[in-house]
């Protein structure tokens, strides 16, 4: 083994991971206490702000320059006189008021995720969810569906962060063959209405349980898209899945264990004619587990969530649908750390 001048390496990179929280339950603070819609606004003085959203005095300067140094905020001027506002991409993203806001997510974050994450140590050991079933709760599925205000904000949550891949994903791959399209697990309906603006020969039908199908009917209305774009309710682990030239699942494989994933896929391909296509949007793990350390942390996240659930790569995805009968795979790069795994049968 070659030895390692101390001297020329540097704990920074360790430490900056190490102490990772910091930064990010800075942010999940500031969303959660409406700074950003706050200054959405206008700008304001650290006193300004602090009274508006009710924080104590300690609060200031320095919650609000830790935004300022981690460019989440900018400000004009020093001292108590200094006014803060949004950034370009925290007055889009980060304030409720805009039609980008994709804050949900984090806020679920912040309020589920954040205290879980807390016994990753445990779920690695045990293998089991660490969260609301730990302690004798409902499961995050049955408690969301069990009331619809939350099941809505849920997937409002999802939607936002969904929309970019979903656009691209409506973009990139090629529907000129195909007439019918399902979403299973549609939820507010946003695969099937972007897939539908964008190829306007394409009839799409977004399947849920109710009550997420009642809510994905009224979106589906107000966006216009009646005429091409509808959604019926599925139980996916009772029902078989309609015909259709194309079945597409976004996020929805990655919350199960094999055996359930292998369910899902031979639903699917039972439902296609030959031809048609399989689809799965997801944060897909390169195939030498090296690179998509988002892919493999959203892992982590479903072994907290559900235990057995995994998150998987292209050549998992390949393999599977291979046993199952599809003749051939391909992965779709669309944004960041999401892709496209397409099973052609």
């Amino acid at each position: 083994m070659t030895a390692v001048d101390s001297k020329a390496l540097s704990p920074a990179r360790i430490m900056e991971v190490g102490m990772a929280f910091w930064p990010a339950k800075t942010l999940l603070s500031a969303i959660k206490l409406g700074v950003f819609t706050e200054l959405g606004k206008g700008p304001k003085t650290g006193a300004e702000l602090r009274a508006a959203l009710g924080l104590h005095e300690r609060s200031t300067p320095d919650f609000f320059d830790t935004l300022v140094a981690l460019h989440f905020l900018e400000r004009e001027g020093d001292g108590p006189e200094g006014k803060y506002r949004n950034t370009e991409e925290t007055g889009t993203f980060l304030d409720r008021n805009s039609p980008a806001f994709m804050g949900g997510f984090l806020e679920m974050a912040n309020d589920r995720l954040y205290p879980f994450w807390g016994d990753l140590e445990e779920g690695l050991k045990t293998g089991r969810a660490q969260n609301e079933t730990k302690n004798g709760g409902k499961g995050m599925f049955e408690e969301l569906y069990s009331k619809p205000d939350r099941l809505e904000q849920f997937m409002d949550a999802m939607a936002g962060i969904s929309v970019g891949n979903f656009q691209a994903f409506a973009e990139k791959f090629d529907f000129s063959k195909y007439k019918t399209m399902t979403d299973v697990g549609g939820a507010t309906g946003l695969l099937s209405m972007l897939v539908a603006k964008q190829n306007p020969h394409m009839s799409c039908t977004s399947r849920d349980l109710p009550a997420a199908t009642a809510i994905a009917k009224r979106r589906i209305a107000e966006a216009g898209l009646s005429d091409r774009v509808n959604a019926e309710p599925i139980d996916f682990f009772a029902d078989s899945i309609p015909p259709a030239d194309v079945v597409t699942m976004g996020m929805i494989l990655h919350d199960w264990n094999l055996e359930n994933k292998m369910m899902l896929i031979r639903k699917a391909y039972d439902a296609l004619p030959e031809g048609g296509a399989f689809i799965v949007v997801e944060n897909l793990i390169d195939d030498a587990r090296r690179e998509n350390a988002f892919g493999l942390m959203m892992s982590l996240n479903m072994l907290i969530e559900f235990g057995e659930a995994f998150d998987f790569s292209g050549a998992d995805f390949d393999g599977w649908c291979r046993e199952v009968g599809f003749k051939r795979t391909e992965v779709i790069h669309l944004a960041g750390p999401a892709s496209a795994g397409v099973a052609y049968k």
